[in-house]
């Protein structure tokens, strides 16, 4: 039921694309980063919380509270978005602020955004 690939039928590589292509592909260690990135983006909750603190940054009390979730669920998913990078935090007195560790992580969720917008 899936979409056929099309495939070449000719047996000449053109080695001279293979080489120019080659050379402008990261290494794979920088790859195998950038898949691990994407995945973070691959959870529902972990984009809620992201979509909230562009508008503010927040405690855990509070994304708990949007989202109606418990506070140790947003603090699971918190570290994980602290150790991509993609959030960081604040303290003042006890509570702790998250929001968005730098404007790169908005313009990855407004590509991707697009994307799925475009028709």
């Amino acid at each position: 039921m899936g979409e056929n690939i099309e495939s070449c039928s000719c047996n000449i590589i053109h080695e001279d694309v293979v080489r120019r292509v080659r050379k402008k592909i990261p290494r794979e260690e920088t790859l195998i980063d950038l898949a691990e990135l994407f995945k973070i983006f691959g959870d529902s909750t972990r984009i809620k919380i992201i979509c909230a603190l562009f508008v503010s940054e927040m405690c855990v009390c509070d994304i708990a509270a949007l989202l109606k979730m418990n506070q140790s669920a947003i603090s699971h998913q918190l570290r994980i978005l602290k150790q991509a990078r993609l959030v960081k935090f604040r303290k003042e007195g006890k509570v702790v602020y998250y929001s968005l560790d730098d404007n790169h992580v908005q313009q990855i969720f407004d590509c991707g955004l697009a994307h799925i917008n475009h028709k």
